[in-house]
C-alpha cells in the first residue's frame, strides 16, 4: 500500500491513527449498498429523479448565465441549451420510469459500443499477453447489452439501482480494506 499511497501523495502514517474512520465509512457504504440491493426499483426511481433535478438546476444556471452575458456571441445557443436542460429535467422528474428506460437504453448502447471496440482492440493486439481477457471483457459487455435489450422495459426498473448498490458495496469494501491497511501501518 505504501508505494501506491506515496505515488498518490498520501502519507499513510499521518492517517494511520484515524484508521477507524475509514473502516466506519466503508461499513456505512456497505450498509447503504445492501439497503439499495433490497429495493433496486426505488433506488432507480430516486436516482432518475435526482438526475432530473440536476438537469433542471443546471438549465436554470445556464439560462441565468446566458442573460448575464448577453453580449457574448453564444447567447442564443446558451439560452437554448439551458431551456433543453430545464425541459429535460422536468420531463424526467415528471416521468421517472420513462427516464429510467431512456437511461437504460444509453447504458445498453454504451456497453455494446464499448464491447465491440474492446473486441477489435483485442484482435488487433493478439501478440500481447492477456489479449484474450480484453476480448472476454468485450464479449461480456455485448452479452450484458443484449440481455438488457431482451428484458426491456423491465430491466430499466432495476438497472440503475443495482449499479448504484454494487458501486456502494465495492466502495465500502475498498474503504474497509484501506482502513485496516492503515491500522497495520499504525502498528508497524
Amino acid at each position: 500500500m505504501t508505494d501506491i499511497a506515496h505515488q498518490l501523495g498520501i502519507e499513510p502514517r499521518r492517517f494511520a491513527a484515524k484508521w477507524g474512520w475509514f473502516v466506519a465509512l466503508g461499513i456505512g457504504m456497505l450498509l447503504a449498498g445492501g439497503f439499495a440491493l433490497v429495493d433496486t426499483m426505488l433506488v432507480t426511481i430516486l436516482s432518475v429523479i435526482f438526475i432530473g433535478a440536476a438537469l433542471l438546476v443546471a438549465g436554470i444556471f445556464q439560462i441565468v448565465h446566458a442573460f448575464a452575458n448577453k453580449e457574448w456571441g453564444a447567447f442564443l445557443f446558451a439560452l437554448l441549451c439551458g431551456a433543453l436542460y430545464v425541459i429535460g429535467g422536468l420531463l424526467i422528474m415528471n416521468e421517472p420510469v420513462s427516464g429510467s428506460l431512456i437511461i437504460t437504453i444509453f447504458v445498453m448502447a454504451s456497453l455494446a459500443v464499448n464491447g465491440v471496440l474492446r473486441i477489435v482492440m483485442a484482435l488487433r493486439h493478439r501478440e500481447l499477453q492477456g489479449w484474450w481477457l480484453v476480448l472476454l471483457g468485450g464479449l461480456i459487455a455485448i452479452g450484458v447489452a443484449v440481455l438488457l435489450f431482451l428484458s426491456l422495459p423491465w430491466s430499466s426498473l432495476w438497472l440503475l439501482g443495482t449499479l448504484i448498490a454494487i458501486e456502494l458495496i465495492f466502495n465500502g469494501v475498498g474503504w474497509i480494506r484501506l482502513g485496516f491497511a492503515l491500522r497495520a501501518e499504525a502498528h508497524a
